[in-house]
């Protein structure tokens, strides 16, 4: 070892103190450890995009519903109502903890065009108090109860940075026809179509351990609201205005 280069090696070598070397075995982890973000890379301006989303949890077959969109590598979007969210927090982070997106579904699933200004903006803010103390996350979606919206819902909303999120396809799964919710998925469903599901009924998620892995079949890519149609203006309204 010549003397330049015995210099230059006992340089190098103490730029690697014990602190440092920990330094950059936490980050060597965390590179490891990190899943890669592969659907966020899904464009779905050329491949073909479907987002589910599913109403009124986090409810007693959520866990199972996560189950069956992780062993499909798809994602989802959840409208959680706020109240449920405190009632079991460690249920709405789960969901987040799975890549899923979480949105605004109002403090308790009333009619908010029925409401007054006042109860409006309380609805969507503590229904946001809610989901952020669970998840950590702020929500930037919003759907009411029964889809109901008006001008005084949408502007209330817009003042929060909320955009409302509605559907294309309303599989009236809610009827508890499973039968019928199959047909309707089979024969409604498009490229970019937003889907209207609830996990908190059985026979709802029973039959996703069907879709999903069909849709998957037919080249859809199952994405996030976000995902797929990309930031929305907070006030905006997307989908339909029908009652569910």
């Amino acid at each position: 070892m010549t003397g330049r280069f015995r210099r230059d090696y006992r340089r190098s070598a103490a730029i690697f103190t014990p602190k440092s070397l920990a330094v950059v075995a936490l980050l060597l982890a965390f590179v490891v450890t990190t899943p890669p973000a592969a659907a966020d890379a899904v464009d779905c301006a050329r491949v073909k995009c479907v987002a589910l989303t599913f109403d009124d949890g986090p409810g007693p077959y959520t866990d199972r519903l996560l189950q069956i969109l992780r062993d499909h590598a798809a994602r989802a979007t959840f409208f959680l109502i706020g109240d449920r969210v405190a009632a079991d927090p460690a249920a709405a982070r789960r969901i987040a903890e799975a890549g899923m997106e979480i949105g605004n579904h109002t403090w308790q699933h009333l009619d908010m065009t029925m409401l007054p200004p006042q109860d409006i903006a309380a609805e969507f803010r503590r229904a946001t108090d809610a989901l952020v103390a669970a998840t950590g996350r702020r929500s930037v979606l919003a759907r009411t109860g029964f889809g109901a919206v008006d001008d005084a819902v949408l502007a209330e909303a817009g003042r929060q940075g909320l955009a409302v999120v509605n559907w294309d396809v309303n599989t009236l799964d809610y009827r508890n026809d499973p039968a019928a919710t199959r047909h309707l998925l089979s024969t409604q469903v498009r490229p970019n179509s937003v889907v209207l599901l609830h996990d908190t009924l059985a026979p709802t998620v029973d039959l996703m351990a069907e879709l999903v892995p069909a849709l998957t079949a037919e080249g859809y890519h199952l994405v996030t609201v976000s995902q797929m149609l990309g930031p929305r203006p907070p006030g905006s309204l997307y989908g339909s205005r029908d009652r569910a």
